[in-house]
């Protein structure tokens, strides 16, 4: 986390293809070119959607690429973005995705997090911390910008406190929450509308908790979870 510096060699063993996907074009333009000049190892590609990417692939293509995924003014839990990122997993199960949005409250950074970004770039930061954010992504690392860590505390120490499941650290506050909606036997319609998310982020979500537990359904889950289910600690 953070504006972390990463040596460019250590990245060039693996990560040499690295995809911009973004809709603006002077915004693809300048993120393209920044990510060039200060990767000079990596082999730079911009498109405007991920069908005009997936329609450059070939045979030959691995897997492992690493994406910044442009979203605008979108938020995480879109229809639109997750399916995006979707189809670049099954094009190229090995990579690893970059969110870049103007969005930057905790909900956001957190929702993207729960679909398996590997980060979030907000586009108030500079280039140069973009690319850097990319670098650390490259080699395993996972980024979120530094300006939502408070608003992340705030908002995880609210939820954790409700609801101790996020306290343990296993599940982020959002996961949590539909952890205890499960343990209480409500559909995926009332948790939506419960908790103010879409129903296929609900999914998305108990996709994620169940793969955590390796549970095979909702049943295990409430299961797995009820023991540790207890009162939790003021922060």
């Amino acid at each position: 986390m953070g504006d972390a510096i990463v040596s460019d060699t250590s990245i060039a063993n693996r990560w040499d293809s690295i995809v911009v996907i973004e809709l603006r074009n002077i915004v693809l333009e300048c993120v393209a070119s920044c990510l060039q000049a200060r990767w000079p190892s990596g082999r730079i590609a911009a498109f405007a959607s991920v069908i005009d990417w997936m329609a450059s692939l070939s045979d030959d293509d691995d897997g492992e690429v690493l994406i910044m995924l442009g979203i605008g003014g979108r938020r995480a839990s879109d229809d639109v973005v997750m399916n995006a990122m979707a189809q670049l997993r099954e094009a190229a199960p090995g990579c690893r995705i970059v969110l870049m949005g103007d969005e930057e409250d905790a909900p956001q950074i957190l929702e993207a997090l729960d679909l398996g970004a590997c980060g979030y770039v907000p586009t108030s930061v500079s280039l140069s911390v973009a690319v850097e954010a990319m670098k650390l992504v490259a080699v395993g690392g996972t980024y979120i910008p530094a300006s939502s860590l408070t608003s992340s505390r705030k908002l995880i120490c609210e939820a954790s406190h409700a609801n101790p499941l996020a306290m343990a650290g296993r599940f982020t506050a959002r996961q949590a929450a539909v952890v205890d909606a499960l343990r209480q036997g409500k559909a995926n319609k009332i948790i939506a509308y419960e908790l103010n998310m879409r129903e296929s982020t609900v999914k998305v979500h108990v996709r994620n908790i169940m793969r955590k537990l390796k549970a095979k359904n909702r049943t295990e889950v409430a299961f797995m979870t009820s023991a540790q289910h207890q009162p939790s600690a003021p922060c």
